[in-house]
């Protein structure tokens, strides 16, 4: 059996990647969403945003993988998301998602985790703020609760 990774409350990580043409077109042919707003630049162009936007849960949807692939990583189950859209993403823009590990509460053989996480652009807007929770076996992982006297 393989070590079990071990994290503490306060622990991050960050997800960065910067957003293509060809991205929001993936994500408009899985999803569906290929609403003016999205893909057509003229139709863009006569809105407040002046051209073309992201769709919002592709750079919320960076938040995941920082859990799914840092914190705590593989194994991790999505439970919950509460997302808030501060500001537009633009196409080209470099997208940079940061979260903390807040609590972690036991559920039987999981740890139910709290993340806070936010999205920045390349400028240091904030663009996205979220707070999500997740589950992991306990057999995959141990999340330690340090004490903060000094």
């Amino acid at each position: 059996m393989a070590e079990k990774k071990v994290f503490h409350i306060g622990d991050r990580a960050s997800f960065s990647k910067t957003i293509s043409e060809s991205d929001v077109y993936a994500f408009a042919g899985i999803t569906g969403d290929f609403n003016g707003l999205h893909m057509n630049a003229e139709f863009a162009r006569h809105t407040r945003y002046g051209k073309r936007i992201v769709h919002g849960n592709i750079p919320a949807s960076f938040i995941s993988t920082a859990m799914g692939m840092s914190l705590p990583g593989p194994g991790a189950i999505f439970v919950d998301q509460s997302t808030k859209f501060l500001k537009p993403v633009y196409y080209n823009d470099t997208i940079t998602a940061n979260i903390q590990l807040i609590e972690a509460r036991t559920k039987g053989e999981f740890y139910v985790c709290t993340i806070k996480g936010e999205c920045r652009n390349q400028h240091g807007e904030i663009v996205i703020v979220s707070v999500c929770h997740e589950m992991i076996s306990m057999d995959e992982v141990e999340i330690v609760q340090d004490d903060d006297e000094d």
